[in-house]
């Protein structure tokens, strides 16, 4: 039988595929478990991401984890001590708890709400994300919301005719969506969703109506983009991989609907006649077309559509032009690269465009 460390640095290399926090990376231990870290997660900059089995019966094409005859598998009890025994070594800041589904699901899910429940009990009341499997029932999404700070399902891709190119199991209308409005009930505010971009061979405006849509519907608290790989022993591992680019193309996508509030008229010209994204910061795209801003006047609206400027520099200028007339970029009171980028679509006491950097001289 496979010992406790083999069993660790197998289950967590198969959870990588899942995304719980932007711009993480895996790290390994000394022991072999592989940690997502992220310098930017505050308390839980390491968290230990792990698959209760190893093993899966359903068909995703894509998916490595249904490709595994190991068998390997956590009791609840064994995992919520394992991880206990990380976390209090403060090897791991939080547990992102997920499985493949050998058997049946309701019986899956019971044991990651029982591992949840086990650690509850322990007196762990730290950072627990579990995964929802497609299919749950609604009592056991909501016991999982009951123990967890967040739970997911993953949406995978846009609509019923791309999932059936994935798997012949899943149905997008029962076992996907209408989760994901369980979810939202259970737990509004504190769940996220992930698409694999290009799997299914979806275009960008899929995408983007998916996107949407979900933001309008399901109220995610965000929405995570993963690229395709073709990876060896699955069904697709003959397939091209999804060039990186797309996926941080939706990134920058997702922060302009979810933190910036664009419009989806505003945001559809981003799309090429034939439904694509170009390789360009879409932000800056759309500052091109538009006329340039004046800070003196600007609304926070319109100073956010400006490249380089977010929200805590937007509401910077805001402030400084309280008590003093913005005619340089010096009077702006912020610096910084991202300053930079926006002085193109600046204009200060009713100057034309400015395109240099001679105001910071």
């Amino acid at each position: 039988m496979p010992g406790c460390g083999e069993k660790l640095a197998k289950l967590t290399s198969g959870s990588q595929y899942d995304i719980c926090m932007p711009g993480e990376c895996m790290q390994m231990l000394s022991s072999g478990a592989c940690i997502t870290y992220n310098q930017n997660a505050g308390g839980c900059n390491r968290m230990l991401k792990v698959l209760l089995h190893g093993s899966c019966s359903y068909d995703c094409a894509y998916c490595p984890v249904r490709a595994d005859r190991s068998g390997l598998a956590f009791s609840p009890r064994e995992l919520a001590e394992t991880f206990l025994g990380l976390y209090r070594k403060n090897l791991a800041g939080g547990l992102f708890l997920s499985s493949g589904i050998p058997y049946d699901t309701d019986d899956v899910m019971g044991e990651l709400i029982e591992s949840a429940r086990i650690l509850r009990n322990e007196g762990y009341a730290g950072y627990l994300h579990l995964k929802i499997l497609p299919g749950a029932r609604r009592e056991d999404i909501c016991e999982a919301a009951r123990f967890a700070d967040r739970i997911s399902l993953n949406v995978e891709t846009t609509g019923e005719s791309r999932l059936r190119a994935l798997s012949g199991i899943k149905d997008y209308a029962g076992d996907i969506m209408k989760r994901l409005g369980w979810i939202a009930e259970a737990a509004p505010g504190r769940h996220t969703t992930q698409l694999v971009i290009g799997a299914a061979g979806e275009s960008d405006r899929e995408i983007f109506d998916c996107v949407t849509s979900l933001y309008e519907r399901m109220l995610p608290s965000r929405i995570y983009y993963s690229a395709f790989q073709a990876l060896r022993k699955t069904r697709l591992e003959s397939r091209d991989n999804t060039p990186a680019w797309r996926s941080r193309r939706w990134y920058q996508m997702d922060y302009l609907i979810r933190e910036y509030g664009f419009s989806r008229a505003e945001l559809m010209p981003l799309l090429e006649d034939c439904g694509t994204l170009k390789n360009d910061d879409p932000k800056a795209l759309l500052a091109r077309d538009r006329e340039p801003v004046d800070p003196n006047v600007a609304s926070f609206a319109d100073l956010l559509h400006v490249p380089g400027i977010g929200t805590v520099t937007a509401r910077a200028i805001l402030e400084a032009r309280e008590s003093r007339t913005i005619r340089t970029p010096r009077d702006l009171g912020v610096s910084g690269a991202c300053l930079k980028r926006a002085l193109p679509y600046l204009a200060f006491s009713g100057t034309a465009r400015q395109a240099t950097l001679a105001g910071f001289s």
